[in-house]
């Protein structure tokens, strides 16, 4: 429980308050302290699974805490940008709809596979993470990253016109809401295979 891995994991979701504070002070270096501390606890995900390999220290504890800790970070934030979005700009609600509704697929999906998890748990089917599993999350952390820093985008990346930079951000947003729904749909058929009446013995699926 106390190895260098649970440790980073736990400090993933540590973060996430001192994100969710910096993001809703006002002004360009709480944005900033935003864009930081959640690049941080994105990196720690890519850490904690290194250094379980590395160490040998992989534990059940772990591949517990390591899905949640993720699901907490990312959920968080997009809640956030689709507040932001509403409430800062509430007139233009075509991009509020472009950020509402890859966050509600992607939050949808990770709650429905969260309670496919459970049932699969009590059935004694171990899910293992597959490497689409783990690109899904890469690109979820890099559209969220981009997007938190779109309203920087004309003080701090001169080099990139703001429009283009934001497009960028909501493609990306709707690339990571794509592939969660891809993920998720094979997700599920692999674990309707395991739906069955009566008890069933153990078995193993691939977490996508």
């Amino acid at each position: 429980m106390y190895s260098l891995p649970n440790a980073l994991t736990i400090l993933r979701i540590l973060l996430v308050p001192v994100f969710a504070v910096a993001f809703v002070m006002p002004g360009d270096a709480a944005r900033i302290v935003a864009v930081s501390v959640f690049a941080l606890a994105a990196i720690s995900d890519w850490l904690d699974g290194f250094a379980a390999r590395k160490l040998k220290a992989g534990s059940d504890f772990g591949r517990m805490l390591d899905p949640i800790a993720d699901k907490v970070l990312v959920g968080v934030a997009l809640m956030l940008l689709v507040a932001e979005g509403t409430f800062a700009r509430p007139t233009n609600g075509t991009l509020s709809l472009l950020r509402l509704v890859p966050a509600l697929i992607i939050l949808s999906r990770e709650i429905l596979v969260s309670g496919l998890r459970e049932f699969l748990a009590s059935t004694r089917v171990k899910v293992a993470v597959t490497a689409i599993a783990k690109f899904k999350t890469a690109v979820q952390m890099i559209a969220i990253a981009t997007m938190l820093m779109t309203p920087l985008a004309d003080e701090y990346l001169p080099g990139i016109p703001a429009m283009s930079y934001a497009a960028l951000a909501y493609i990306l947003l709707w690339v990571a809401a794509a592939l969660t729904v891809y993920t998720g749909v094979i997700y599920f058929r692999s674990g309707m295979r395991h739906i069955r009446p009566g008890p069933s013995e153990g078995a193993s699926l691939e977490d996508a």
